[in-house]
């Protein structure tokens, strides 16, 4: 898969993430430098320039600098056990329930780095992705649009769909495009409805043609840990559990396995298909904590992750689960 990363980009924060990438293979796991380069997409020459630059800095002595070379280990093994284009792990947070603050932080330090003129971008919603804003650096991209994935909630919250696609938008004076529909509907003749006849039609021909898809997920076995439980009815959470329901992302809510459980909920949900997000020519994952490894897993079976932004705790979970 390609990198959605443009080259002019690598600079600051990105190069000095790859150049730590370069010290770990090379030093730690004693690749060569044309392994190296063939690993990271470089030049034998980048990589030569990469390694010195790193022992300059002190980032290498025997080891890379304490602190970041169990997250940078984590990284490259996700990218090989899962065939990830990047992985990005952070530190864990203090507080299990805070994972968001440090994972969102890094998808903000992502997007201010990957977002380029006329990208089509779709974006679900969670705290995750809400926290990203702390650190997104607003550049004016007017050629940008921002698509919503998913319908809102009917009073105003931080947390509501279409808030955080008009914010990402506002910030770089791009195109947004709303997904102007409840979460849930009541019926499916309701949700045929509303894409047929109600302009969400232009929405969804924009969604299939995404540069970038990004999106979080849940836990719906544990409160407090999926967005998406807090908006179903107790007897349905009940039935989709039962029916083997582990995961939600955008309220689409998923087996181990990364499939649609069978239940009418996800006939009712106001959210862009998975399968065709999963069409984006780069899809974005950002999540963090062990308590979500599993829902992550089975996102990533679902939509062809390209790049997954989380932190150690999740990543060792992930990685423990997998065997790998």
């Amino acid at each position: 898969m390609a990198s959605i990363r443009p080259e002019p980009d690598r600079k600051s924060s990105r190069a000095g993430s790859l150049r730590l990438r370069a010290a770990w293979l090379y030093f730690n796991q004693k690749l060569t430098q044309v392994e190296v380069a063939e690993r990271l997409g470089v030049s034998r020459a980048t990589v030569m320039r990469m390694l010195d630059e790193a022992q300059r800095r002190n980032e290498v002595r025997v080891w890379v600098s304490e602190g970041i070379d169990e997250c940078i280990g984590l990284a490259i093994a996700l990218e090989e056990a899962f065939g990830l284009d990047e992985a990005i792990v952070v530190p864990a947070s203090v507080d299990p329930m805070g994972a968001h603050v440090p994972v969102g932080a890094a998808l903000g330090r992502f997007l201010s780095e990957t977002l380029t003129d006329e990208m089509t971008v779709g974006v679900g919603w969670g705290r995750t992705l809400t926290a990203s804003l702390d650190t997104f650096v607003p550049t004016r991209r007017p050629d940008v649009r921002v698509v919503s994935l998913l319908g809102g909630l009917i009073h105003p919250t931080h947390l509501n769909p279409v808030e955080y696609s008009w914010r990402l938008a506002s910030l770089m004076d791009a195109e947004c495009y709303l997904f102007l529909a409840p979460l849930i509907v009541d019926s499916t003749e309701t949700k045929a409805t509303l894409f047929e006849k109600c302009g969400l039609d232009k929405l969804l021909d924009m969604a299939g043609r995404l540069d970038l898809a990004v999106v979080s997920c849940g836990n719906v076995l544990i409160e407090g840990a999926s967005l998406g439980r807090d908006f179903i009815d107790p007897d349905d959470l009940d039935a989709l559990v039962d029916a083997g329901c582990i995961c939600d992302v955008m309220c689409n809510f998923l087996d181990a396995d990364g499939r649609s459980v069978d239940h009418p909920i996800n006939a009712r949900v106001m959210s862009i298909d998975l399968d065709t997000v999963a069409k984006a020519r780069h899809v974005v994952l950002a999540t963090g904590g062990a308590d979500r490894a599993r829902a992550i897993l089975a996102s990533m079976k679902r939509m062809h992750v390209g790049t997954l932004i989380t932190d150690e705790s999740a990543a060792k979970a992930i990685l423990e689960i997998a065997g790998a």
